[in-house]
């Protein structure tokens, strides 16, 4: 005999959807405060924070309040009056600052227990970088580090090709002439040059797509023109050359891997790079929610910056 219909609705329903008698509620999106309102603050980290759903931007502090104002104001957001405050409104901070300024805050809101979305590099030297990836690893909170190319779909297959083919040597560029003129023109990357501000991305992609980088030797003007030498751990040498100073439309990141079977190109000159900026926001909320960090930490970050005091004759 069939079953009344509503009978037998409840029945699946009872069987597909169990009851919870205690749901977990949903906690929204992580609450980032960001540090800094500079044109890469603006253009990129409020703008990707914001954007959601997985991440909102709560607040914004900077040492120029007006210029803080016009960062929040486009998002709603709150202007802290202190580093303190901002620490106090969110749950996660966002660093778009001086490698000197990031390095000092760094260490104060791991002290504070607070998450920390990094850029590259870590500090303005070695010293500072350390001082960074130690007070992460002391006070153990999430930190995640904003190399861009590394959330892209493009650079993820490569890298995962890169594990399949064997390489005996490779060449790779990174240059652009945002040192030149315009926004990116800033104080730091003037005096630093090339090696500390592109230096990292480019270290990163060799140390990932050849294999563990064991010695840098470099020479040149920062400034002007960077060449690297890499001998990695397997035997294989890679170069790689910098600048922030030559007359180029567009800036072009290419690495070419060489082995026996031929070769394996990457190159950036056709990639979207909006589609990095959701996959990081994702991946970022998720370290803060789950209390794990992913590879791309202050430790990547300090491994890093290791190699370019190498290659800056530093260590």
């Amino acid at each position: 005999m069939d079953r009344p219909f509503s009978t037998a609705f409840s029945t699946v329903v009872e069987q597909t959807v169990p009851y919870d008698p205690h749901p977990t509620p949903d906690p929204g999106p992580v609450r980032v405060g960001l540090v800094g309102a500079g044109p890469w603050a603006r253009t990129m980290h409020a703008r990707m924070l914001a954007a959601g759903p997985e991440t909102a931007l709560a607040a914004v502090w900077a040492r120029r309040p007006e210029a803080a104002r016009e960062t929040a104001e486009p998002y709603g957001a709150v202007v802290a009056a202190s580093f303190e405050e901002l620490l106090d409104r969110c749950e996660a901070v966002a660093f778009a600052v001086p490698p000197s300024v990031q390095a000092e805050l760094a260490v104060r809101a791991a002290r504070a227990g607070v998450p920390m979305l990094l850029e590259k590099p870590l500090g303005p030297d070695l010293d500072a970088a350390r001082r960074v990836a130690d007070a992460v690893s002391e006070y153990g909170v999430v930190t995640q580090l904003v190399l861009t190319k590394r959330y892209h779909p493009a650079t993820r297959e490569f890298l995962r090709r890169a594990g399949e083919f064997e390489v005996i040597g490779a060449r790779s560029c990174y240059l652009h002439g945002a040192f030149r003129a315009g926004e990116l023109a800033t104080p730091w990357r003037l005096e630093q040059g090339a090696l500390l501000d592109l230096g990292p991305h480019l270290l990163d992609l060799l140390d990932m797509a050849v294999g563990p980088i064991v010695s840098v030797r470099g020479s040149g003007d920062p400034r002007r023109w960077s060449e690297l030498t890499c001998e990695h751990a397997d035997g294989a040498v890679s170069q790689a050359s910098l600048s922030g100073s030559v007359g180029l439309d567009r800036a072009r990141t290419r690495v070419e891997l060489y082995g026996p079977s031929g070769e394996l190109t990457y190159d950036t000159a056709e990639l979207d790079h909006e589609e990095c900026w959701p996959v990081l926001r994702r991946e970022f909320a998720a370290a803060v929610r789950s209390g794990a960090a992913g590879p791309l930490d202050a430790a990547r970050g300090l491994r890093l910056q290791e190699l370019i005091a190498m290659a800056a004759g530093g260590v």
